[in-house]
């Protein structure tokens, strides 16, 4: 049986979820993470470790991120946070590490019209896919993506 090592990387402002603007990103926190992902893998869930990083800073989450290609980690799901639109450093260290990531947001982004910014991913292209808006159940629909992806890879 194989233990698959996921990183959950998330970006500015996100150390904070669960109290951090409850009405756009909900009210759980990174805590309850295990718990959802158990329910939505049922008993794989124990085929996954999974290590939480969170950094306000640009540089950190590149570290990071090279660092878990080095330690052979199986995949990335990321929340950039507003470096998803803005960060073309990020985008490129994702373009080199060659490891399979899912981009996630809490919020739907593409409903916040008000915020065209938003709309625009630069790391998207880079990912395998991308889950938005389903709050904390984002990240959990992120591992499991990023597991069947990597089973049929």
């Amino acid at each position: 049986m194989t233990t698959y090592d996921i990183r959950i990387v998330n970006g500015p402002n996100l150390g904070h979820l669960g109290v951090r603007q409850p009405e756009i990103y909900g009210s759980q926190g990174m805590q309850a993470l295990p718990e959802l992902v158990a329910k939505l893998l049922g008993p794989h869930s124990a085929d996954v470790r999974m290590t939480v990083f969170q950094s306000n800073g640009e540089g950190a989450l590149i570290d990071y991120l090279e660092k878990a290609r080095e330690e052979g980690a199986h995949g990335i799901v990321l929340n950039a946070g507003a470096y998803t639109h803005t960060s073309l450093a990020l985008a490129d260290c994702l373009a080199w590490i060659g490891l399979p990531c899912v981009e996630v947001h809490l919020s739907n982004v593409l409903a916040r019209i008000d915020e065209p910014l938003r709309q625009k991913s630069h790391i998207g292209k880079h990912c395998i896919g991308v889950i938005s808006g389903f709050g904390l159940t984002s990240y959990a629909l992120g591992v499991q993506a990023l597991l069947l992806h990597i089973e049929k890879t």
